[in-house]
């Protein structure tokens, strides 16, 4: 039974035990949330090990890291230290985007040392395996797509993007409109390639019933991707985009009454006055689902700064209603992420969840930032490094401004606003 069904029929599963006790709720909050939809917890029978994390309303924003290997970069070595990077760094899920190697290792690999949901565009191996085994993308059916589907979900994969809303009309819709970068979504761009090809439907929403089965059978939450989503800020908010929209919309109905857990994506790069609205426009046709935002990225033109370009946009987002930011790192546009790269996506990501979580008073997050500025005015460094989003970071750059490690910092030493304050503010005035 998945956890949707349970919701449903009254039961608390030990995942929402897990997952209230988490974010400091009732357990009946959490089983609420699931059963209208607007939580999920995506967690597969099969992944062992996995520590279960809800994302939707109410709830902390949640902050997603990309791995994977590329066909010009196959090492698995490499993303499992990617791995270990953004698990340290703080990530609630991870998605393993491999395109070359052995995917099927990779992805296992990967899963054994995966406590957190880990999710997958199974639309990249079926188009590898196509080309290796019959010569060409194109060549791929759709028993190839359901087969790395099934396949993938067995594994223990928790959450699947799938590009169902990209059709034969939304490809007319933008061939229409016209855009300055088209397609963006490599899983967008793929399925159309194909459709146009074989001028055939997609068939991830012709066989959507058979889709669901695999998610029933295994509990995998359905993450419905934005492949028509803008790649640029002119192409922001268009005729292609909100139709994709609202395909997507009224299959969170059809997930729903399945019992499969359902999230939405969504766009991608966004011009600042175009966020709030393109969240508030998505939790009306989604019916509440929750909602996971690429970013948003707010200019295009801060390449190796991205990952503060989509934390100014991300913070927007969820302050606004999106429940769940996937990490830009400094290398979006540029390259596959470096280990150091991943960290700091991870990091800027979650800065702006937390940002938004302050203003939404999400459970906790004020007292986070109390606990901090508390520890400032007694001067406690050690408490500041603990309570800071990376301890790490914090603790070296003070020791490196600090190598005498006076009681105050550098910036203002002998001056320190805190300390004088503090030494008289308390004192009557015959004894300063």
């Amino acid at each position: 039974m998945t956890q949707l069904l349970s919701a449903r029929a009254g039961i608390i599963t030990a995942q929402m035990k897990e997952v209230a006790e988490k974010e400091m709720l009732e357990p009946e909050v959490i089983r609420q949330g699931v059963e209208a939809g607007t939580i999920v917890i995506p967690a597969n029978i099969n992944h062992s090990g996995l520590v279960p994390c809800g994302i939707g309303k109410g709830l902390r924003t949640k902050v997603n890291a990309n791995l994977g290997t590329s066909t010009a970069l196959r090492g698995l070595k490499g993303e499992l230290e990617k791995l270990e990077t953004a698990l340290s760094a703080g990530t609630d899920a991870v998605m393993d985007l491999s395109t070359g190697g052995e995917i099927n290792e990779i992805r296992r690999e990967i899963l054994c040392h995966c406590p957190v949901p880990l999710g997958t565009v199974p639309i990249y191996q079926s188009v590898v395996e196509a080309k290796e085994k019959r010569g060409s993308i194109v060549a791929m059916t759709a028993d190839d797509i359901f087969a790395t589907l099934e396949t993938q979900a067995g594994d223990g994969v928790d959450f699947f993007t799938v590009h169902c809303g990209v059709t034969m009309e939304t490809i007319s819709r933008l061939r229409r409109q016209g855009r300055v970068t088209d397609i963006v979504s490599r899983g967008g761009a793929l399925l159309t390639g194909w459709m146009l090809h074989n001028q055939k439907e997609n068939p991830l929403l012709e066989e959507f019933d058979r889709l669901l089965d695999i998610c029933l059978k295994y509990d995998v939450t359905l993450s419905l991707g934005d492949g028509l989503r803008p790649g640029c800020l002119a192409d922001a908010t268009d005729r292609a985009q909100i139709q994709e929209l609202i395909v997507l919309g009224e299959l969170v109905e059809r997930s729903r009454k399945a019992g499969v857990q359902v999230m939405v994506e969504g766009p991608g790069h966004l011009p600042l006055d175009q966020v709030i609205p393109n969240i508030m426009l998505q939790k009306s046709l989604c019916n509440g689902a929750p909602f996971y935002v690429l970013g948003p990225l707010v200019t295009d033109v801060a390449p190796g700064y991205d990952h503060i370009t989509s934390a100014i946009g991300g913070a927007l987002a969820a302050m606004a209603g999106a429940d769940f930011l996937c990490y830009v790192t400094p290398s979006e546009h540029l390259g596959l992420p470096s280990v150091q790269d991943v960290r700091e996506g991870v990091i800027a990501c979650r800065l702006a969840g937390h940002a938004a979580d302050y203003v939404k008073d999400v459970q906790g997050a004020r007292d986070w930032d109390l606990a901090m500025a508390k520890a400032r005015k007694e001067l406690d460094w050690e408490k500041q490094f603990a309570l800071a989003l990376d301890p790490e970071k914090a603790r070296r750059c003070w020791e490196a401004h600090n190598p005498e490690k006076i009681e105050a910092c550098t910036m203002c030493g002998d001056f320190c606003a805190m300390k004088l304050v503090g030494e008289y503010l308390g004192k009557a005035p015959e004894d300063c």
